[in-house]
């Protein structure tokens, strides 16, 4: 498998402080309360009893991969934040982020270049 050499420069993750259920836990009850939902709803949506989703929200049992796939898409919220990772980039990253998209922005045919544009333009 190859990987780009613009992704090679960021270390891996640290390992989590804390157990993973009460990570997610966490995580899972935040975005809950973002979404505007109770444990009943939720627990509705992804086909799972509410004392199981009261579980999941007190660490104290993990979720399975199809049903965190299914929390992800009730709760609107994406694998790594339910997961604990945080969304921002490591210091020093930004800049070589920037500078690895500025790369490929120069690298885009001018078709390609006006799509961007066009997509950018209809972002909020």
């Amino acid at each position: 498998m190859h990987i780009p050499p613009d992704t090679r420069v960021f270390a891996p993750p640290k390992p989590p402080s804390r157990p993973l259920p009460a990570i997610i836990g966490d995580t899972l009850r935040t975005a809950r309360l973002r979404a505007g939902l109770n444990q009943s709803e939720v627990a509705k949506v992804i086909s799972i009893s509410r004392n199981a989703y009261s579980r999941l929200e007190r660490g104290l049992m993990l979720p399975s991969v199809a049903t965190l796939y299914r929390l992800c898409t009730a709760l609107n919220a994406t694998p790594n934040e339910l997961l604990g990772f945080h969304t921002a980039l490591p210091p020093g990253g930004v800049a070589a982020a920037k500078d690895a998209l500025r790369r490929r922005v120069h690298n885009l045919s001018a078709h390609q270049a006006l799509a961007l544009i066009q997509l950018l333009s209809g972002m909020p």
